[in-house]
């Protein structure tokens, strides 16, 4: 899946938990895309079998779309924390985190995330 269907798919994810029915207006404000942009995205998302939209405009997930959706929102939250623990300011380790989560293979993510773990996990005698 291209990293733009990633990210739709993640925006949907993250509006939807903040309890609004997404429609694409939405989703244009969120992104700073375009109508057109985001018209088509969802016609292709529908397409691959990724969302739905009902007769009123609300788009959700599909069961494909969600599982997709929750993993790179898993990846942007744990690269985010990660990088903030580093020190880097939360705008900047959000904005890489951005990037980051779509181009890192599963492997890399599994190596970040067991370091995170590992980071929170008590040491003897704590």
């Amino acid at each position: 899946m291209h990293e733009s269907a990633e990210m739709y798919l993640e925006t949907i994810h993250v509006l939807s938990l903040k309890g609004i029915k997404v429609r694409s207006i939405d989703i244009v404000n969120e992104l700073e895309y375009s109508k057109p942009s985001v018209s088509v995205a969802m016609k292709n998302l529908r397409t691959q079998g990724c969302v739905a939209v009902d007769d009123d405009g609300a788009i959700t997930l599909t069961a494909k779309g969600r599982k997709i959706a929750e993993t790179m929102y898993e990846r942007h939250v744990a690269i985010s924390d990660w990088l903030i623990f580093l020190g880097v300011d939360k705008k900047t380790a959000v904005h890489d985190a951005c990037k980051m989560e779509h181009a890192m293979s599963e492997k890399s993510f599994m190596a970040i995330k067991k370091h995170i773990e590992n980071l929170k996990r008590p040491g003897p005698g704590e």
